[in-house]
């Protein structure tokens, strides 16, 4: 799987990180987990498509074509299903961060 986002993931880190001097508020936690949950979602559903392509030997020449249209078909559809609870990632994540935060 590729490596994640390191502008979100950088944000979720200093959430995290930030401690007692920069507490977030609970609407900032829930966004930056609903959009980690969403950029996690998206990096395992390009990952299916590539296991997939590669498995039914699909021509990359077709894959290439479609590629971007694909990816950003993806990352709507994973951003959509975190916001509506997506696997519930978002609320484990929540619950560390406003832990750390509450500190």
């Amino acid at each position: 799987m590729a490596p994640l986002q390191p502008v979100l993931l950088s944000s979720v880190t200093r959430s995290a990180s930030a401690g007692p001097r920069a507490k977030d508020s609970p609407e900032k936690i829930r966004q930056a987990a609903k959009e980690f949950e969403g950029l996690l979602l998206g990096e395992m559903l390009k990952s299916a498509r590539e296991s997939t392509a590669s498995l039914t030997g699909q021509g990359d020449d077709d894959e290439d074509a479609n590629s971007s249209v694909l990816e950003m078909g993806e990352q709507q559809f994973a951003q959509a299903l975190a916001a509506s609870g997506g696997l519930g990632i978002a609320k484990m994540v929540i619950a560390g961060l406003s832990k750390h935060a509450d500190r």
